[in-house]
C-alpha cells in the first residue's frame, strides 16, 4: 500500500524510503516528485518532477513514462529536471526505447536555480538549489493571483470588470501565493539559502536521520538532513503543514514516529506529517 498523509488541502501519496526509492504525487496540482519507483497510479500525471539524477529518485523514468501508454495516456509528459543532467536523462531513454523497440514520448523541461515555468491553469513552479552530490533542485509551487489595488477597492463592480477586460494598468498587484515546496537529498543548508520555502503552505522535507545512530556531522557528510537540525530551527517553520519524509531503513516506520513525537516540540509537532507507512513495514 502507498503511504498517503493530509497537508493542509494537499494530499501527498507514494512511497519514500532514504537510498532507495522515492516517488511522491500531490495530485491537487498534477505533479509526480520523483521517480525511483514506477506506480502505476502515477502514470496519467502529465508533469514530473526530477530533483537529482540519483537512481532512489530517477531510476524508474523510463518504465513510469512507458505506462502511460497502457493507461491511455498518450500526450508526452513533461519531465521538468536539472539542466545539468538532461542529456544524460535523454541518453538512458534513448537505450531504454532501442530495448523496447518502441517510443517513450516525453518533453523535458531543464531548470535552474531562479527558473520559473508555469506547470499549468494558475499552478506555476520555481525551481531552488539544494545542497546534495552533484546538480540537485528543489521546486516551489505557486499561484499567481491578482489583487485590487487598495486605492481602487471603493471602485463598482462594473466598472472593475471593464478594467480587467482592456488590461488597463496600474489598476492590480499580481502577487504569489506560495503552496507546496519540495527539498529533498540535501543539507539543511538549503534552509538559508531558499528561506522563502519555510513560508509554503506545505514544505515536504526530507529528513533522513533521527537520533544519535547517525550524527549531525555524519548525517552532513552524507548530504543529508538531521531532525536535531530541524528541531534548532523549529521556530522558522512558518509552514501549515510539514511533511517529513526520506526516513532511513536505520529506523521502523513506528520508530520514526516515536522519534519525532518524543524529540519535537509541540508548536512544532502539530503540523508535523509523518511520511511513513502505517503497517510498520516500508514497502517492498
Amino acid at each position: 500500500m502507498l503511504t498517503e498523509v493530509q497537508a493542509g488541502p494537499y494530499t501527498v501519496r507514494g512511497i519514500s524510503i532514504g537510498g532507495v526509492y522515492t516517488s511522491l504525487q500531490v495530485p491537487e496540482l498534477n505533479v509526480v516528485l520523483d521517480a525511483g519507483v514506477p506506480l502505476r497510479s502515477f502514470a496519467t500525471t502529465d508533469h514530473i518532477f526530477l530533483s537529482h539524477g540519483h537512481s532512489d529518485h530517477a531510476s524508474a523514468l523510463g518504465a513510469l513514462l512507458g505506462i502511460r501508454g497502457l493507461v491511455g495516456k498518450h500526450s508526452p509528459a513533461q519531465v521538468f529536471l536539472p539542466a545539468e543532467i538532461e542529456s544524460a536523462v535523454q541518453e538512458a531513454l534513448a537505450a531504454l526505447q532501442r530495448l523496447h523497440r518502441s517510443a517513450i514520448e516525453l518533453e523535458t523541461i531543464p531548470m535552474r536555480h531562479g527558473d520559473t515555468r508555469k506547470v499549468y491553469r494558475d499552478i506555476w513552479v520555481r525551481a531552488f538549489q539544494t545542497h546534495h552530490a552533484g546538480p540537485s533542485l528543489g521546486y516551489q509551487f505557486f499561484r499567481r493571483i491578482t489583487k485590487l489595488k487598495p486605492e481602487h477597492q471603493n471602485l463598482p463592480g462594473e466598472e472593475i470588470g471593464r478594467l480587467r477586460r482592456e488590461g488597463v494598468p496600474g489598476i492590480f498587484d499580481e502577487l504569489e501565493r506560495l503552496e507546496v515546496a519540495y527539498a529533498t537529498d540535501t543539507l539543511s543548508k538549503v534552509l538559508e539559502t531558499a528561506p522563502s520555502i519555510l513560508e509554503s503552505r506545505v514544505l515536504i522535507l526530507e529528513c533522513t536521520y533521527l537520533d544519535e545512530k547517525r550524527t549531525v556531522e555524519e548525517t552532513q557528510e552524507r548530504l543529508h538532513l538531521h531532525l536535531d537540525e530541524i528541531i534548532a530551527r523549529a521556530e522558522q517553520f512558518q509552514n501549515e503543514a510539514l511533511v517529513l519524509m526520506h526516513f532511513s531503513q536505520l529506523y521502523s516506520p513506528d520508530h520514526v514516529r516515536d522519534l519525532i513525537r518524543e524529540r519535537v516540540p509541540p508548536s512544532l509537532h502539530e503540523r508535523i506529517r509523518v511520511f511513513a507507512p502505517a503497517s510498520n513495514q516500508w514497502f517492498g
